[in-house]
């Protein structure tokens, strides 16, 4: 048998010469149309007649040979090159549009939720969802888009914006410094329409906000601790929520948990000072002491004061109790009491203890008015020990159980909502109960959003358990970048679910070239595609629909940025003054580049994103 000659590179050219025919066919087509059809729009458009020369190989000779005024004799030569120009622009610009749609679309992982999906979180359904939720609305034909929903972000890649109803529940996982502050707390504060409840570690979102909502309504501000380094212009009532046991046993849970990094294990001491704490705050409560003196009550174990105080309030179980313990082991007793002192350790400290003790020179906050109003309550405490996480969950607690009161009385939900922000809910609010209260506190109007850096942040707090029922509560979750448990992420990629891939194949023969095509299921987003989420998106899993990517729309790009941020620039400063005449060593001043949280150019510009910055 001979062997095969190699192909020649004339047989290659000769199998490319009939496809060469057809494009400088094509192009002489095309360019001749573009004139054709260019000089007669120039002409028709500068009102010299819309007659068109013969469609024909002459007409194209005889532009060449004569110029453009044997085809179009009435027209001056200027129209016609001008429409001749300005054809491509025309045809162009609709075909660019057409092109990123198909390529946006293309761009998007299929499986993930479109505009069909999410039309009840999209204007027009959100809209009508916010009619049916807010009898205030009804009959008012334009609705700010505010009034309908609470903003989440854009649907990627081209919108429409997303907003959650206002009876839905929110819980947010992101790393720090991807957004949580700038497009989530921040915006919905600006945004909310009744009253507001912000907890946080830091003073970025007061500076932010503090302007603004004032202009709503009054600011009580409870920063124990100096975050913001504001004056003390509030007190709150720290025992008034305790008249009854239920009250008593929450507010000594918020303690507890202040200092139990897992409030679904509790050891046989933290178990029994949270039940020595729950009768001496009932003894408080219903004899109208104050705190110092529960705190002298701890101190002295022998003390039979509360034991007493019980019995002359007709609880006697109560007293028996406390009795118990006094009388039990010495050491036993000790223990018990060197556990519940620790938890209110915090109120050993002067500056803290003013703030939940009464005064006559200053206004008392009453949650039960608050949560009535579009008031705005900011509480700033810092995370470890010593910190006022106890009091802060014991006031957040206190207000939004105030909220489902009033929820109550109105028919069974609040209107306006109320807007709740538990940011850094893991380290200064850590409400024990809160995984059962979720579901609960949307039904009445009270919108809740927890931010967290991770699941299993959360899971320290409330347990494994804990977690998953906060988790399963929650009907908005966001899950934005730098999430890196990977058995979370790899669960992640599991709801997401998978989807079909098609994968060509190409075999060639003697006899020519055939493609086949077969199908395999891959993740919608892997794991590694869910831990690099660019910074200011997010993942959407809403309950109901399928799961979306969404970018988030923080508040120094909106059209109103730059108002805001002068407000933010002056609070920043009085912070840092108060903080110099506070604090000793020299004063530093923030200019304008050192301080991006409050940088602007002019109002609807882009702005440097703060997350990015150190202040």
């Amino acid at each position: 048998m001979s062997a095969a000659s190699p192909r020649s590179p004339s047989a290659g050219m000769n199998d490319l010469a009939p496809w060469a025919i057809v494009a400088v066919a094509a192009t002489a087509l095309t360019v001749f149309a573009t004139v054709w059809c260019g000089g007669t729009l120039g002409a028709g458009l500068t009102g010299h007649g819309w007659q068109t020369p013969p469609f024909a190989l002459s007409a194209f000779a005889t532009l060449l040979t004569d110029g453009p005024g044997q085809l179009w004799p009435r027209a001056p030569a200027t129209a016609v090159y001008a429409g001749m120009a300005g054809l491509p622009v025309l045809v162009a610009v609709p075909v660019a549009v057409v092109v990123r749609l198909v390529l946006a679309r293309l761009a998007r992982p299929s499986g993930l939720a479109g505009v069909k999906e999410l039309a009840g979180m999209c204007p027009k359904g959100i809209t009508a969802r916010a009619r049916d939720l807010r009898p205030t609305l009804k009959g008012r034909e334009e609705l700010h888009p505010d009034e309908t929903g609470n903003l989440l972000g854009e649907l990627e890649p081209n919108g429409p914006e997303l907003r959650s109803s206002y009876e839905d529940v929110e819980l947010d996982l992101m790393a720090p410094r991807a957004g949580k502050s700038t497009g989530i707390a921040i915006p919905r504060v600006l945004r909310a329409q009744g009253p507001v409840l912000l907890t946080s570690n830091k003073s970025d979102v007061y500076a932010v906000t503090r302007a603004a909502r004032a202009e709503t309504g009054t600011v009580w501000t409870f920063d124990p601790q100096g975050i913001a380094h504001t004056p003390r212009e509030m007190w709150w009532n720290m025992l008034g929520e305790c008249t009854t046991i239920e009250g008593a046993r929450r507010l000594a849970g918020h303690f507890v948990a202040s200092v139990n990094d897992d409030s679904s294990q509790k050891d046989f001491w933290i178990a029994a000072a949270q039940n020595t704490l729950t009768a001496l705050f009932l003894a408080a409560a219903r004899s109208e002491v104050q705190v110092t003196e529960l705190l002298a009550w701890l101190a002295d174990p022998a003390d039979r004061t509360p034991v007493d105080l019980l019995r002359d309030a007709r609880l006697p179980a109560m007293a028996d109790q406390l009795q118990g313990t006094v009388r039990g082991a010495v050491e036993t007793r000790d223990g018990i009491y060197e556990t519940a002192r620790q938890t209110v350790s915090c109120l050993l400290d002067p500056e803290i203890l003013a703030w939940v003790t009464p005064d006559p020179d200053v206004p008392e906050f009453r949650p039960a008015d608050h949560v009535l109003g579009k008031d705005t309550l900011y509480l700033l405490s810092k995370d470890g020990g010593g910190s006022a996480a106890g009091v802060i969950a014991g006031i957040a607690d206190a207000t939004m159980r105030a909220g489902v009161v009033a929820a109550e009385r109105m028919g069974g939900r609040l209107d306006p909502p109320m807007t709740a922000v538990l940011d850094e809910a893991a380290n200064v609010c850590r409400i024990s109960d809160l995984p059962d209260l979720y579901s609960h506190f949307g039904s009445r109007g009270i919108n809740v959003v927890t931010l967290l850096q991770s699941y299993r942040q959360g899971a320290r707090v409330w347990g494994e358990a804990g977690m998953d029922a906060l988790w399963s509560a929650a009907t908005v979750k966001l899950l934005g970048a730098g999430l890196d448990d990977a058995d979370f992420v790899q669960k992640i990629s599991t709801l997401v679910g998978q989807h079909d891939v098609r994968t060509p194949s190409i075999s060639r023969s003697k006899d020519g070239t055939s493609r086949s095509y077969s199908y395999r299921q891959e993740a919608v987003l892997p794991p590694d595609r869910i831990r690099a989420l660019p910074k200011g998106t997010a993942l959407l899993l809403a309950t109901g629909v399928r799961p979306a990517l969404i970018r988030l729309r923080p508040w120094y790009k909106e059209p109103d940025a730059g108002p805001i941020s002068a407000a933010a620039k002056a609070e920043t400063a009085a912070i840092t003054e108060r903080a110099a005449a506070r604090l000793p060593g020299p004063a530093v001043t923030l200019t304008k580049e050192e301080n991006p949280e409050t940088k602007v150019e002019n109002p609807g510009t882009k702005v440097e994103d703060p997350e990015t910055a150190t202040t």
